[in-house]
């Protein structure tokens, strides 16, 4: 099996791309912090005024308050697509 470059994958693939592929709408924006309703549906969204899910597009990181989850785009998708980390970056 090749190995991966998760490095360049990471420089290749911004965070915003990832957001686009899931469809992602932030209910605000605040220069490069993005907030809106958390897209991993492993919690109800109990109130859609506090955005719990937030992600710096600068940084390429997120986190869910809500669900305690975040990391870069890499793992995003990983959590979208509910496998490993290599599976989503082959997929991406």
């Amino acid at each position: 099996m090749p190995s991966t470059n998760y490095a360049a994958l990471r420089r290749n693939v911004p965070i915003r791309r990832i957001l686009e592929l899931i469809d992602f709408q932030p209910s605000s924006r605040r220069g490069d912090q993005w907030r809106g309703q958390c897209p991993l549906a492993q919690h109800p969204a109990t109130n859609q005024r506090d955005p719990a899910f937030s992600v710096n597009v600068q940084r390429g990181i997120y986190y869910c308050h809500r669900c305690k989850t975040g990391g870069n785009q890499l793992d995003l998708w990983a959590a979208i697509l509910q496998c490993e980390i290599h599976d989503a970056a082959v997929d991406l």
